[in-house]
């Protein structure tokens, strides 16, 4: 059995961050981070376009009361402003901390890091590293792990969470280099596994973005909240899907409709593109809807719009940008310099996620929280976003609430000893599984039931959403969990099985996919990114709450599983609720 008095699932920002923490804290502490993929593969390394903080660099007016109030209307008020005032209070001292570290931030012409205009935000508060801002970041804090002597298990993917009497205990985990099943037990479990975009078909999402954090933790009986908003970003690489990222409107680029118009004058005047995504996103999809997309030979009605930079000039494009425009060379052959780049809406952030409080202790109901168990980043729900979350507090968000959940975990679990946990009962069920899998003689490809599923969940639960198209879409969940149950593999070796773990993601995905669509078929408002078109209004007397979503298990028979929802209070405080105009 492997043991370590700290596991963490995910190597991404919030994980490494929190590794980083513990690590600092208490030295002697035996602390593991585990991950599907190369930490420095994980997703936070495309994040591209900065991280928010009051520096006061850029603006000496600015504040992190200015940064809650942005943070919290952004979120269409559904942010627990207790966790918005931390996580902007603290923004300064994790950003300066990180320029310690030796993050080769962006700089003004005095030598201080640079700070740039973001969608949302009232003053110019995003830190960068040109537009990598995730690759730098991530790539000193591995290093960091590395010399602290963090044990790292890569390319290992997590199965299932072991709870027993009410707490976390460790984790069911194998190799995908041969297939070797492993229980690591610990003192206290960490998940850090980023968002599910890819429960959708068109996404900036890496691959591995596939929810499993979320969905073993749903296994184990905690409910996942506020699954219904997920967010679309406005600007994807059409048809690709990949981001081009918020910092290149942050440098001044336009958005424009077939007749060369910048029509977000007509939905948020005072911000133009640089009004929070949701609201740029439903202004595009309107924009296509309405015959005024363009098509590829530059014709109106087409499915797309365009994002302009030529007026910025070969020279800042390169210089602030260049990934932007990397991108869409390499990608469609555009040269963004003399072009203007194709985009529309792609699925990009997921807002819900495990609840957690403040030190980022997940919570097992509305009520009560697990012992031994923790999380933090895209896959934890705080919840410092809401119903809509600001570019540049996602990164924000993995630091400041990554450091704070290592430093609660070392503080956990000094003193404590490491579980009694016998292995052979999860080593046997997990080994059977595997290879239930491998043995399936169904009559879809993998590949197949995924492709469907996004589809569905796209078509379903997209941009618009109203019931009789929701309630269509969790009709269709009962079949696609029979087809996800009859789908075969090719590959049936130990030995690097990627179709394996494709369908273990597959049922991750579903599960998650199921909270998503029974959430927002039950929200009677439209709220951020959450937006119905048979309940336009946002309604705080019924629905400014969190959501809950229980998965319940009805035994081998998936089909016949359910999503059971309760709610929680939203915490206020600061800024009461009122009408979000931009």
């Amino acid at each position: 059995m492997l043991e370590h008095d700290v596991i963490i699932v995910g190597g991404g920002l919030a994980g490494s961050r929190a590794a980083l923490e513990i690590a600092r804290l208490n030295p002697s502490l035996d602390v593991a981070v585990v991950a599907k993929t190369h930490p420095i593969r994980s997703h936070s390394v495309a994040a591209q376009g900065g991280i928010a903080a009051s520096l006061q660099n850029a603006d000496p007016t600015d504040s992190w009361e200015a940064h809650a109030f942005d943070t919290v209307k952004g979120s269409d008020f559904l942010a627990d402003q207790d966790a918005v005032a931390l996580l902007t209070q603290e923004a300064p001292l994790v950003v300066r901390d990180l320029e310690r570290m030796g993050v080769l931030f962006s700089r003004t012409a005095d030598g201080r890091i640079a700070q740039r205009a973001f969608g949302g935000h009232s003053h110019n508060r995003a830190c960068y590293a040109a537009d990598k801002t995730g690759h730098a970041i991530l790539h000193e804090l591995i290093c960091n792990l590395l010399r602290l002597g963090v044990t790292i298990y890569d390319e290992w993917y997590v199965m299932d969470l072991i709870v027993e009497e009410g707490a976390a205990k460790g984790l069911v985990m194998f190799r995908i280099l041969d297939g070797q099943v492993a229980i690591a037990r610990a003192t206290a479990v960490m998940l850090a596994t980023g968002g599910y975009g890819r429960a959708f078909n068109t996404t900036s999402n890496d691959f591995a973005c596939t929810g499993d954090g979320l969905a073993i933790a749903a296994r184990a009986g905690i409910p996942l909240e506020d699954m219904e908003f997920v967010q679309f970003h406005p600007t994807g690489l059409y048809p690709v899907g990949v981001l081009v990222s918020e910092a290149v409107r942050g440098e001044g680029a336009y958005l424009c409709n077939a007749a060369g118009d910048r029509f977000m004058a007509e939905y948020a005047p005072s911000r133009m593109e640089l009004a929070p995504r949701d609201i740029t996103s439903r202004a595009i999809v309107k924009e296509v809807l309405a015959g005024r997309g363009i098509h590829r030979d530059g014709s109106a009605g087409g499915p797309f719009v365009h994002l302009d930079v030529r007026h910025l000039g070969r020279e800042t494009i390169m210089e602030r940008i260049p990934f932007c425009w990397e991108e869409a060379h390499r990608l469609l052959g555009v040269d963004a310099a003399v072009q203007p780049i194709p985009v529309r809406p792609t699925i990009h952030y997921s807002m819900g996620g495990i609840p957690t409080n403040t030190d980022g202790r997940v919570r097992s109901s509305g009520e009560r929280l697990m012992e031994g168990l923790f999380a933090a980043g895209e896959a934890a729900c705080v919840s410092v976003h809401g119903a809509n979350r600001l570019g540049s507090n996602s990164l924000l968000e993995c630091v400041v609430y990554g450091r704070r959940t290592g430093a609660a975990i070392a503080a956990y679990v000094e003193g404590k000893s490491r579980p009694d946990l016998d292995e052979e009962p999860y080593l046997a069920a997990a080994r059977s599984r595997l290879q239930g899998l491998l043995d399936r003689e169904g009559e879809e490809r993998i590949a197949q039931v995924r492709q469907g599923f996004q589809d569905m969940m796209t078509y379903h639960c997209g941009v618009f959403r109203t019931e009789p198209l929701m309630g269509e879409g969790l009709e269709q969940f009962k079949d696609f969990w029979r087809r996800c149950d009859r789908a075969y593999l090719d590959d049936k070796g130990s030995c690097w099985n990627t179709e394996l773990i494709e369908a273990l993601e597959l049922e991750s995905l579903m599960l998650v996919g199921q909270a998503i669509l029974t959430s927002a078929y039950h929200r009677q408002e439209s709220r951020g990114a959450h937006c119905r078109e048979d309940f336009t209004a946002r309604d705080d007397v019924n629905f400014l709450k969190h959501t809950l979503a229980f998965w319940v298990s009805e035994g081998r028979d998936r089909a016949a599983n359910a999503i059971k929802l309760d709610y929680m209070p939203v915490t206020l405080g600061l800024f009461e609720p009122q009408e979000r105009k931009y």
